[in-house]
């Protein structure tokens, strides 16, 4: 009998209509469309603006757009996760509420957290569940609205932030495709640098911490930028090492979006040639959770079958990872 991996055999993506630009930031804030894009590579970023909706409304039209797509049935799907730093709400896991609004009436489902490495810790639970034997279609989605706990007269943050989702179906695959390799790592060293402080249990929410404004995205940008770059670079390298993959084996890099600069130096720690580094960041910001799904949807129609996918990303906490994954299907 062949060996199971775990394959992405289909994608999904949505993002919001309102498009934030750095212009209309500039009426905002301090700040300037030269200033943001220079430092970050982001030109604008998608905003979710209706209040009664939250991070499961983009996670449904993600999922929804995969299944037309590829066809899928939702009672088909054994398992749902979505990965996610923003869920509609405390104890009630989005993930439920998400594969009931699909139909995905034979799933069980649940929430992952690791701030912007959930998609990609995401991938290695999926994988987990498929390469077992005991599952054969799970469904991870990367969704988060940002925008409901940003400051937007806190230029340091504001100017980052987006919302999205994306959406990958994984299956079992018996050709050596799909996920080949993983190097996760974390350290509760970046506690204090990249955080929201108030309303958990450590401190719950009063009048106070909402007047103080500690129920939005506190971020130490120095520290978490020096941490990113030397991290997310060192753990491609790694992967790159560990699988004898030379700079002409990589077809691809598919970075957490979160600054260009930090997508620069992985790329080249890698050795990898520009042309082969996805980067999406300047339409959408930062959207977390959601950042490498709407990377393998917007360039879906480039991959091969069989080629080769270096996925990266860092996270607070602090949160990193890379992830080798062969490429599973031609787009027809």
């Amino acid at each position: 009998m062949s060996k199971i991996t775990a394959a992405i055999t289909a994608v999904g993506a949505y993002v919001p209509e309102f498009v934030l630009t750095n212009k209309l930031l500039e009426t905002m804030v301090d700040t300037n469309d030269e200033w943001i894009t220079s430092r970050t590579g982001i030109k604008e970023r998608r905003i979710l603006k209706d209040k009664d909706k939250g991070t499961s409304f983009l996670a449904i039209q993600a999922a929804l757009d995969l299944l037309k797509k590829s066809g899928t049935n939702p009672q088909d799907i054994d398992m749902v996760l979505v990965a996610t730093a923003t869920p509609d709400m405390p104890v009630a896991a989005t993930a439920v509420y998400v594969a009931t609004q699909l139909g995905a009436v034979n799933a069980f489902a649940y929430d992952l957290q690791a701030a912007c490495s959930s998609f990609l810790y995401g991938m290695s639970t999926a994988a987990a569940y498929i390469e077992s034997g005991r599952y054969k279609k799970v469904l991870l989605i990367g969704a988060d609205k940002m925008s409901s706990i940003i400051d937007y007269t806190d230029r340091a943050t504001c100017i980052i932030f987006g919302d999205g989702a994306g959406a990958v179906l994984f299956e079992p695959n018996t050709e050596g495709l799909g996920l080949q390799d993983e190097i996760l790592r974390s350290d509760g060293v970046g506690r204090e640098f990249l955080k929201i402080e108030a309303g958990g249990s450590l401190m719950p929410p009063s009048h106070d911490t909402v007047d103080n404004k500690q129920h939005f995205v506190f971020q130490d940008g120095k520290t978490v930028f020096k941490y990113a770059v030397s991290n997310m670079a060192d753990v491609s390298e790694k992967i790159m090492q560990r699988n004898n993959l030379t700079h002409n084996d990589v077809n691809f890099l598919v970075a957490h979006q979160a600054n260009k600069r930090i997508i620069d130096a992985t790329s080249s720690r890698m050795g990898v040639d520009e042309s082969k580094v996805l980067v999406n960041i300047e339409k959408y910001g930062n959207t977390t959770s959601a950042t490498l799904p709407l990377l393998l949807s917007d360039f879906e129609h480039l991959f091969k079958k069989g080629d080769n996918l270096i996925f990266a990303s860092f996270g607070g906490g602090f949160t990193w990872g890379s992830i080798y994954l062969k490429w599973a299907y031609d787009k027809k």
